[in-house]
């Protein structure tokens, strides 16, 4: 099975990719960084689908220097 990481997972396009990979077979890491009910959200949804999915907390932002 392919694992597909999707940063900003949990909402808008994030969340709309996230769950047009799922449909498409892939198990899918929803990232968030702080919305964790909404990731679950999503979560819960793709495995009502049929999908495979879970949710990761990561603050994926680039630091300046």
């Amino acid at each position: 099975m392919k694992l597909a990481l999707v940063t900003g997972g949990s909402r808008g396009i994030g969340r709309a990719t996230s769950r047009l990979l799922a449909a498409r077979g892939y198990r899918v890491a929803v990232n968030y960084r702080q919305r964790e009910a909404e990731a679950q959200e999503v979560v819960s949804q793709i495995r009502q689908q049929g999908g495979e999915a879970f949710a990761i907390q990561a603050d994926m932002r680039m630091k300046r220097r």
